[in-house]
This record gives structure tokens, C-alpha cells and sequence, in this order.
């Protein structure tokens, strides 16, 4: 009977000593990934793009994103070429070539996942945004796996491929409507120069343009 306690104290005390070595991994990763993106000014990244609705797969997709501080945010697609999603720190816009359309919803509004990394650089404070925090090791860093603080945010759960020097090598958004938009980074440039120009949305000659927030839509 006394064996059986000690192995039970044994087991309660490796048990809360993991339970402290895994949050302290979490607060380490999300440390040195704030310390990376709060402090830098703008950011350029090649991307891969997948997502799938409901266990349906649609075509990846690749290209540029581009962010700024204040709410700036350029994706250039060469996979589908034309393709452009970009945020001028008021309105979010998405540009397809193939049907000449732009769709325009306020920032504030968009449910769209890509949406969030707008505020990668100086606003990301992963603990008011995120909790239950769970790490994973991985060859080339740590996952780190997180939910949704608010329910009313579009997506329920995040996953991160975190490497050693805090850069986001792998990002998977879990949709409450049981999508899953999963990203891979590489070539990532801290504070490359870039010109406000580029976060200056031009409206294409004989483009339809739809406002989201007025269900109504126009050509140019």
C-alpha cells in the first residue's frame, strides 16, 4: 500500500513537472516569434497555399506576400497568375484575373483567413488572441498548436511550425466551417524595403466590382 502511494506521488510529480517543461516551451516560442515580428517594419515571404472545404481539396496555390505595419498587406499569386489579395489598412481586396472581378469588404469585417497576418508585425500579442497552448517537437523546430480565444473569429484552432530563430515556417488555419487553409513560407526577408505604392489598390478597366458590405456590385 505504501509502494502503491509512492509510484501515485511519483506519477503526480512527472505529471506536473511536464505540465510545466510544455508551458514553458510555449512561452518560449511565443517569445521569440513576437520578438521577431513585433519588432519589424515590413516582411516579404514566397508562399504555398492549400485549402479544402470539408475534406474537398481545391488547387494549390504560390506566390509573394508582402506586409507593412499599419494594416498593410499584399499577396501576389503566380499560381493562378492575376490573382491578388491586398489590404490597404481600410479595405481588404481580391482581384481575380480570370473573371476580371474585385471583391472589396472593410478590414474590420473580412472573414477571410489570411486576413490576420495583417497584424503579424507590431500587434501580435499570441496570448490575448490564442489559449491551450500545446507544443509538439518537429525536425526542423516546434509545432505549436493553439485555439481561438473568441468565437467570434472566423477560424477555431491555429498550427504553427515554429524553427529555432522564431520564423513561421508552416501555418495551418482550422475553419470553424470545418476548412482547413494551410500555408508553407520560405525566403523570408525582416524589414526588405518596400513603398506604400504597393498597398495602393488600382481598379482594372472593366473590372465588376463587388462590396461586400452593400451586396451590390459595378463596373469600372
Amino acid at each position: 500500500m505504501r509502494l502503491s502511494l509512492v509510484f501515485l506521488l511519483l506519477w503526480v510529480a512527472a505529471a506536473s513537472v511536464s505540465t510545466l517543461l510544455a508551458t514553458s516551451s510555449a512561452d518560449e516560442l511565443i517569445k521569440q516569434v513576437q520578438d521577431r515580428y513585433n519588432g519589424a517594419r515590413t516582411l516579404s515571404v514566397q508562399f504555398e497555399e492549400d485549402y479544402s472545404i470539408q475534406g474537398h481539396p481545391r488547387p494549390s496555390e504560390s506566390g509573394t506576400m508582402i506586409l507593412k505595419k499599419q494594416g498593410k498587406m499584399r499577396w501576389d499569386y503566380t499560381r493562378p497568375p492575376g490573382k491578388l489579395f491586398l489590404s490597404d489598412g481600410k479595405n481588404v481586396y481580391l482581384y481575380t484575373a480570370s473573371d476580371n472581378r474585385v471583391e472589396k469588404v472593410p478590414l474590420k469585417d473580412t472573414e477571410d483567413m489570411r486576413a490576420p497576418l495583417v497584424f503579424l508585425l507590431g500587434h501580435l500579442d499570441m496570448k490575448k488572441d490564442f489559449r491551450d497552448f500545446q507544443v509538439t517537437s518537429a525536425e526542423h523546430g516546434n509545432w505549436l498548436d493553439a485555439s481561438a480565444s473568441s468565437d467570434r473569429v472566423p477560424y477555431d484552432k491555429v498550427a504553427m511550425l515554429i524553427l529555432p530563430n522564431g520564423a513561421i515556417r508552416e501555418l495551418k488555419v482550422y475553419g470553424r466551417d470545418q476548412s482547413v487553409m494551410s500555408f508553407f513560407f520560405r525566403e523570408e526577408k525582416v524589414n526588405p524595403p518596400v513603398q506604400d505604392q504597393l498597398f495602393h489598390f488600382a481598379i482594372p478597366p472593366g473590372a465588376e466590382v463587388v462590396d461586400a458590405m452593400d451586396s451590390g456590385s459595378q463596373e469600372q
